[in-house]
């Protein structure tokens, strides 16, 4: 693994604009144009560009954790179970769980939802509508998934990695020996055939089929809370106001604020911006 100047991603990624927010932010995704941001107290924000953003009414003040989008619908998930859906991130509907377990995150794939969170809390759904429960065998906190290559990824506590072709069946693909056992991977990507996932104490993995990982670690003592893919590479973001890019996984550059006491929990990538959100900020790239 590689620090420097050699891991950019092309203009977005490489500057960073802090704007203040008065919330604490979990979550981030780009859909339809759009991005949506969510957080505690049932915060919920939009941008077209990244750069404006609108308050958006939630059906509850529960705190939200995670917010995905697919098939024409965000999707927003978090505590006690809380499963939020809107077809334009302005309106927002509450669906049942049925469950009072705290929900991390949320992925489309194949035609469906993968919802993720609290002891190995596995939901799905088809239309984002109405979610079955699914059994992943062990009880692992599961905090990210995502969606590549024919497959669900799904990481949590342990460090664990569980897979899955259809988000009902899982196997368990890399569980930690070391002593990093008892920490945790918070967030999980795909991009250019290759997974990506980060978590506590500078803790990166990475896969070209979901399957076979092999783990890195940048000895910066940080912990990493989330990550994305752009057009030309991976942004990560994490504690102290840290972020890192790299093109390819292996090659990482780190950008530096001013201001290192930001904990920063989530980015995500739409039309050629990079947003990171976090604890009362709010960063664009470029």
């Amino acid at each position: 693994m590689q620090t420097g100047s050699g891991g950019g991603v092309g203009s977005a990624g490489v500057s960073w604009t802090p704007w203040t927010v008065g919330g604490i932010l979990n979550g981030v995704t780009y859909g339809n144009g759009l991005f949506v941001a969510v957080g505690w107290a049932g915060i919920i924000l939009t941008s077209s560009d990244g750069n404006t953003w609108k308050l958006r009414i939630s059906p509850n003040y529960k705190d939200l954790f995670g917010v995905g989008y697919g098939n024409g619908l965000f999707v927003a998930v978090g505590e006690d179970g809380t499963i939020l859906t809107s077809p334009d991130g302005t309106e927002w509907t509450e669906r049942n769980s049925g469950t009072g377990t705290s929900l991390r995150a949320v992925a489309y794939g194949d035609g469906r939802f993968v919802a993720v969170g609290d002891g190995g809390t596995v939901f799905t759904s088809l239309e984002g509508i109405f979610w079955e429960k699914q059994t992943l065998g062990v009880s692992d906190g599961l905090n990210g998934v995502a969606y590549g290559n024919g497959l669900f990824v799904a990481v949590g506590d342990g460090p664990s990695v569980f897979i899955s072709r259809n988000g009902e069946e899982w196997t368990e693909r890399w569980r930690t020996q070391t002593e990093k056992k008892g920490k945790g991977l918070k967030a999980v990507a795909y991009g250019n055939d290759l997974f990506l996932t980060v978590g506590d104490d500078d803790t990166i993995l990475i896969s070209p089929d979901g399957m076979h990982w092999r783990s890195w670690n940048l000895l910066t003592g940080i912990k990493f809370n989330g990550v994305a893919y752009g057009e030309d590479g991976f942004a990560v973001v994490g504690d102290g106001s840290f972020i890192l890019t790299s093109p390819d996984g292996i090659a990482w550059r780190k950008h530096s604020l001013e201001d290192k006491t930001y904990s920063l929990h989530g980015v995500a990538y739409g039309n050629g911006t990079f947003v990171a959100v976090g604890e009362r900020i709010l960063l664009t790239s470029p």
